[in-house]
């Protein structure tokens, strides 16, 4: 498997419902308290990334299914003989055990589960797409159990060559509702109407669906994208073009400018 490095970045290979006068904004994620207990064992968990430490130490950012992504010290993992060198790579199912209640704890166990084909190709660089994502749009210590099985979904979607493209929308959307940033889009924001499926509409990151204005620089989509989306079916090729524009429009909005390597990769390479 690759190695991780300090920034992410990848080796490119050879009805209506009642009216409402207001639209509320949507919340922001609500940051959990940290669950930061002292001793934790067997949690299935993925490397999202590493990064040395010291000499012959490691940093490691975990996704687990109940504590969500920790920073763990993953101590002499560098030395040749350590059990731990050829165990924390990414897109491996682990079970992890750390101790500690400071943000970074100490990894003191991580078992290969297997049971899961290695990313290849197109599939790496998706791969490294969703961990990315996830460093940079999931709070440590806020756990997402849902996010977490729909993550191992989406590996296995891709080792088994299912369309990246719309593996990745589907991935993509499901990390927008798991944070509270991502509207219902089958209704309209101003009036909580029904989206008309020959409509023409904008997304407001904040808000919602509404009809499109002629002088709106927001990306426009059509109505029966938003529908299809809603009901995560990407069959028609303009909703799956439309949909990797609103999406990555929405995405910008939350990294707050922050830039994405593996998606310009991504862009570059496969259009994805």
């Amino acid at each position: 498997m690759p190695t991780n490095d300090a920034d992410l970045t990848v080796a490119v290979p050879s009805g209506a419902a009642p009216a409402a006068t207001v639209a509320a904004p949507l919340a922001p994620a609500r940051r959990r308290a940290p669950q930061r207990v002292e001793k934790v064992s067997g949690q299935p968990a993925f490397v999202l990334h590493s990064y040395p430490y010291k000499e012959t130490s490691l940093i490691v950012d975990m996704f687990t299914r109940d504590f969500g992504r920790v920073g763990l010290v993953a101590k002499g993992a560098k030395r040749p003989l350590s059990k731990l060198r050829g165990v924390l790579q990414t897109f491996q199912p682990l079970q992890a055990a750390w101790s500690g209640k400071s943000e970074l704890r100490t990894l003191i166990d991580a078992d290969w589960v297997g049971g899961m084909l290695p990313l290849e190709k197109t599939a790496l660089l998706c791969g490294f797409y969703l961990n990315e994502l996830l460093v940079k749009l999931i709070a440590r210590d806020d756990p997402h159990p849902a996010l977490f099985d729909h993550y191992v979904s989406t590996l296995n979607q891709l080792a088994h060559d299912e369309p990246a493209p719309v593996v990745l929308r589907k991935f993509e959307r499901a990390l927008l509702k798991e944070t509270g940033v991502a509207a219902d889009l089958s209704r309209c924001t101003a009036t909580r109407a029904r989206v008309d499926a020959d409509g023409d509409y904008v997304v407001d990151p904040e808000r919602g669906a509404r009809p499109a204005r002629a002088s709106d620089s927001w990306p426009v989509v059509s109505g029966k994208t938003l529908l299809d989306m809603e009901r995560e079916d990407y069959s028609d090729p303009a909703t799956q073009a439309q949909s990797k524009l609103l999406l990555r429009f929405l995405l910008a909005h939350q990294l707050g400018g922050a830039s994405l390597n593996t998606r310009q990769i991504l862009i570059d390479l496969m259009q994805l």
